[in-house]
């Protein structure tokens, strides 16, 4: 039995899989969460910093997130939220 996968003919870099990265929008072939692009970016990081970060990336790929992002920011703000919160949570731990 194969992995669902859910693919955006708008965004057609930008994919879902089941169990892939909590089934969050990824970076087709990768498991970057488009997310963490953005996150990357809001963080004070350039587009061209982004694309020589991530060297295995596509500068499609990145404007593809970029895409997504504006096209759903509800989704990806949620998933930037949710992941501060855990990284909070796993501080407090140690």
């Amino acid at each position: 039995m194969g992995l669902a996968v859910k693919k955006s003919k708008t965004h057609p870099y930008i994919t879902r899989k089941r169990g892939v990265c909590g089934g969050r929008s990824i970076i087709e072939g990768t498991r970057i969460p488009v997310w963490s692009i953005i996150k990357w970016y809001k963080i004070g990081m350039s587009i061209e910093e982004i694309i020589k970060g991530f060297p295995h990336l596509t500068p499609a790929q990145v404007y593809d997130a970029f895409s997504y992002y504006y096209d759903n920011q509800g989704e990806i703000e949620n998933d930037i939220a949710e992941n501060e919160e855990n990284y909070v949570r796993g501080s407090h731990k140690r």
